[in-house]
């Protein structure tokens, strides 16, 4: 059997070529599944897809009519798949619940210090020879305040390194994480976290009850000053109500890795064109925001465990087990 994987990157082909070289044939595709695309999934049982896949209803009602019966997303978020009409047309869909969390976790601190410290923009001064300080003065995190939204695996990853700064820890979530109070977390509201901490990271699932979880309000809750890190779902924060934040001046600095309308632009070449995106366009010119293209999860280690972790879904699949990972069973 030869499974379909779309939007596969440069780097993670050699990797899902190798996993799965004992078990299945696999075709690696560049492009991203979207309703354009899916057709060419026609005559595949089996379809692997990216995190920034286009998933709701009219694609998968595609897929299944080519015969597609398995959608196994190498991400954990699944946002993008709607499960209730995944479920009418009995197909399976699985995703990878668990990576390494330090990935992520390192990520969003890599954003926090750069933004910080002014990196960026000490690096391009530096290229061109101007080696002139001004400008790029930072702040000690030592004995700052960090405030964690989300404190799971990659939320209590993070909360260690901000322990290892020597910061004050405030947390938010639906639950404790016993692990993170062991450290010193203090679970507080979330209007008291934004106003009270230098630095918010935000490490929760996007679903319909966070989405735009820092909204208006909540931007404005936080300080002027702090630092504000999105290293989980773009939909988490109502972008153009930051964009209005910034340009009164407000923050430190704004580490991006995700955005809410990426799809179509995140892991492509689209230096030559030009962008319709406004907002994003607006976003990007700030001296004191950096984005990245959604490459938190990106490093060897959790690419290794998101494929292996894939191939034992379709392993799965096809034995007729059900796993941790699978959001609609087999049917």
């Amino acid at each position: 059997m030869e499974i379909l994987a779309f939007g596969v990157q440069a780097d993670e082909k050699p990797l899902i070529e190798h996993a799965f070289r004992d078990h299945h044939e696999v075709r690696c595709l560049d492009v991203f599944l979207t309703e354009d695309t899916a057709p060419i999934a026609a005559g595949y049982e089996i379809v692997s897809t990216s995190v920034n896949a286009e998933l709701g209803g009219r694609v998968l009602e595609t897929l299944a009519a080519g015969g597609t019966r398995l959608v196994a997303q190498r991400s954990t978020g699944f946002n993008n798949i709607d499960l209730h009409v995944a479920e009418r047309l009995g197909m399976t869909v699985a995703r990878v619940s668990y990576y390494s969390p330090h990935a992520v976790a390192e990520f969003a601190w890599t954003l926090a210090l750069a933004v910080n410290r002014r990196i960026v923009r000490a690096a391009t001064r530096t290229r061109d020879f101007d080696f002139r300080l001004d400008g790029l003065m930072g702040r000690d995190l030592h004995g700052r305040t960090a405030g964690v939204i989300g404190t799971g695996k990659i939320g209590e990853a993070f909360t260690r390194i901000a322990h290892g700064f020597g910061m004050r820890l405030l947390g938010w979530d639906v639950a404790e994480n016993p692990a993170c109070m062991e450290l010193g977390m203090k679970y507080v509201h979330k209007d008291q976290l934004l106003a009270e901490s230098d630095l918010v990271s935000l490490h929760v699932p996007l679903m319909p009850q966070t989405q735009h979880l820092i909204d208006a309000a909540a931007l404005k809750a936080m300080k002027d000053d702090a630092i504000l890190v999105n290293s989980s779902r773009g939909g988490l924060i109502d972008t153009e109500a930051l964009v209005a934040e910034l340009r009164e001046g407000r923050f430190t600095g704004v580490g991006l890795d995700v955005y809410e309308s990426e799809a179509g632009l995140f892991f492509l070449d689209r230096s030559l064109e030009a962008i319709e995106d406004d907002t994003l366009a607006r976003l990007v010119t700030f001296p004191n925001v950096l984005v990245t293209s959604h490459q938190a999860y990106y490093t060897e280690d959790a690419l290794r465990q998101i494929v292996d972790a894939t191939v034992r879904n379709v392993l799965d699949y096809r034995a007729g087990r059900r796993s941790e990972n699978v959001l609609v069973p087999h049917s």
